[in-house]
């Protein structure tokens, strides 16, 4: 059994995630600010702190972790636009405080939730590990950043760590424990809790942004993956970290869904009707944004196991539910 701290974990993935290393048989401390993340995010049985990342140092003072897993950061795109500051303290000046509470506490290994937003517009799809790196806005650029950092903590210090750079997540995640964790942001910008708001009612209908792309059936593809394997390639990387060495995975499904396909999907799994309405196309909105996941298969022996577009959808519809009657 070893301890881990997990920061951000009241949020959508860090509380998966959280909730994995406890039926794993590990300790687990969470520290969330709460800012975005709920308190009852919070697994059963994980000690909670209330606290920004720069708090870290008091937390793992004299705590014998074993390593952190890092998900605390301001993640909306469009405001890490106009609020571009926020996003460089957050992100990268609290992950350079946290990176050096955990020298200073003698823990040597750390999992970081990276993005594919790092990547940009893409020049070759699938996108492995080796593309370009050119952020298109200020929320991948921080990420990015807190790449270059870590890896330079690892030539220094000897630092074991692992970037793990998703795509699309979606998805929800019951545990042994009976509680059931999902997507919920505010405000939302993830196509299915949109669609599923459409489906509810509780928005007029569902915009697709062009239907004139290079695709199919017209519309942009983007790569979703399961909640529960991402949490998976994290307990899989704490495995594979090595001290001095930063290894960088991309997590996919290594093929995509279309806007439209994700519709079909949810009118599938809830039996309902979905109001369309097509829009132009926003800038700056590639055709296809797929993973090369090889790397991740090679260097972590992951291979998604729930990569089926509608058991997706179906999870995160019965979250969907279960939150809307607890209301």
């Amino acid at each position: 059994m070893s301890k881990y701290l997990v920061t951000g974990g009241a949020g959508y993935v860090g509380s998966v995630v959280a909730a994995h290393l406890l039926e794993a048989g590990h300790q687990v401390t969470v520290l969330d600010d709460l800012s975005t993340g709920f308190r009852e995010g919070v697994p059963a049985g994980a000690e909670f702190v209330q606290g920004r990342i720069q708090d870290a140092a008091q937390v793992l003072d004299g705590g014998s972790f074993e390593a952190v897993l890092h998900f605390a950061a301001s993640s909306q795109v469009g405001e890490s636009v106009v609020d571009p500051e926020k996003y460089w303290r957050n992100n990268v000046a609290g992950s350079l405080e946290l990176v050096g509470a955990m020298r200073k506490a003698g823990v040597r290994k750390l999992v970081f939730s990276s993005t594919a937003a790092v990547y940009g517009e893409p020049e070759v799809t699938p996108i492995a590990e080796t593309a370009r790196t050119s952020p298109t806005n200020t929320y991948g650029a921080t990420k990015l950043a807190v790449d270059h950092l870590i890896t330079s903590e690892a030539i220094a210090h000897g630092l074991a760590a692992v970037s793990l750079r998703y795509f699309n997540v979606a998805g929800a995640y019951a545990s042994s424990s009976g509680t059931t964790f999902g997507e919920r942001h505010d405000p939302e910008s993830h196509l299915i809790p949109l669609v599923f708001q459409a489906a509810l009612g509780q928005r007029p209908h569902i915009s697709v942004f062009g239907d004139d792309y290079p695709t199919p059936d017209g519309t942009c593809i983007r790569d979703y993956i399961h909640v529960a394997d991402l949490a998976d390639a994290h307990l899989r990387a704490l495995t594979a970290a090595k001290p001095g060495e930063h290894l960088i995975c991309n997590l996919g499904n290594g093929s995509g869904f279309s806007v439209r396909e994700v519709i079909e999907s949810v009118k599938r799994v809830t039996g309902r009707e979905i109001p369309v309405v097509t829009a132009g196309r926003r800038a700056g909105d590639p055709a296809v944004l797929v993973a090369s996941a090889e790397r991740a298969h090679q260097a972590l022996g992951w291979t998604p196991k729930l990569p089926e577009l509608d058991a997706i959808v179906a999870d995160a519809w019965a979250f969907t539910l279960d939150k809307s009657n607890a209301k």
